[in-house]
């Protein structure tokens, strides 16, 4: 069915006496429920675009990724059902039950949910696109924090020759080495929770190049189109690979960049044992 044939037909009265399956309420009603949910996928799409424009930005909060996440799951669940409702629909009727009417309302819907899976996929490569630049981000930042910790020494050399007992000098040390473990700690966590969320963006695609796969038995005569918009998702899905490598990369430095960090506060304990033993012992 051309495209210009389904704009005619759109065109005709859609009640359920008019497209010829009045008594056939089964169709109807299931028909008229996959339209509703569609529109509700369609509008989860846009609440999912508005979120992602929110991340980079002064209002990026972990409220917004934690939407965005939750968007991203339920949206793509809920096309999933859709998919599998539709072929349903279309398999409930033998060749010579499915009236032009019935036809055409199993092929609008599938052209309809091809168009909301295109605009879905889109914003699944944009929240993958900013999970990347998430992670170049976090590792500058880890870059320039590792030289940072050498300020330590001077500053706990500075409160020494103050007139700090000290028992309060080892305090302010071992407070210093936990905000530090704890930063450290809270950057990892970060890292891997977004690789985490690349795994599942990675996963999102799969699922929507097999849904295509099926919309194309559904919809024939849009075959171009659909074929056009799966190779688009196989090559995003070779991008979120890429990026998924990327984020091991980030990982595997931040536990090097953790291990450092260990390294230079066992240093600095190690020194202040001493000069406190020395103190003690003159």
């Amino acid at each position: 069915m051309s495209f210009d044939r389904l704009s005619s037909l759109e065109s005709q009265p859609t009640t359920s006496t008019s497209t010829g399956y009045s008594d056939d309420p089964h169709f109807s009603r299931t028909s008229q429920s996959l339209s509703a949910r569609l529109f509700t996928l369609t509008s989860n799409t846009t609440q999912l675009n508005r979120q992602l424009a929110l991340i980079g930005t002064t209002k990026d909060t972990e409220l917004v990724r934690t939407r965005v996440s939750r968007l991203l799951t339920e949206t793509r669940d809920g096309f999933r059902h859709v998919s599998e409702d539709l072929k349903k629909l279309g398999s409930d009727y033998p060749d010579h039950e499915v009236s032009p009417a019935m036809k055409y309302t199993i092929e609008k819907l599938g052209t309809q949910l091809g168009n909301a899976l295109a605009d879905f996929q889109a914003a699944q490569r944009l929240a993958a696109e900013k999970t990347r630049q998430y992670v170049k981000a976090a590792r500058a930042a880890q870059q320039t924090g590792d030289p940072s910790a050498a300020g330590d020494v001077p500053l706990a050399e500075r409160e020494m020759r103050g007139g700090v007992s000290e028992g309060d000098r080892l305090v302010l040390l071992q407070e210093e080495r936990l905000a530090d473990q704890s930063e450290v700690d809270f950057q990892e966590e970060l890292i891997l929770q977004r690789e985490e969320d690349m795994r599942n963006i990675e996963r999102g695609v799969t699922e929507l190049n097999d849904i295509f796969n099926d919309l194309g038995m559904l919809v024939r005569g849009q075959g171009d189109q659909l074929d056009m918009i799966s190779d688009n998702v196989g090559r995003a899905a070779d991008h979120q690979r890429a990026a998924a490598s990327e984020l091991n990369q980030a990982a595997r430095y931040q536990k090097g960049a953790r291990n450092r960090m260990c390294c230079l506060l066992m240093i600095l304990a190690i020194i202040l044992t001493v000069v406190l033993l020395a103190i003690f012992v003159g």
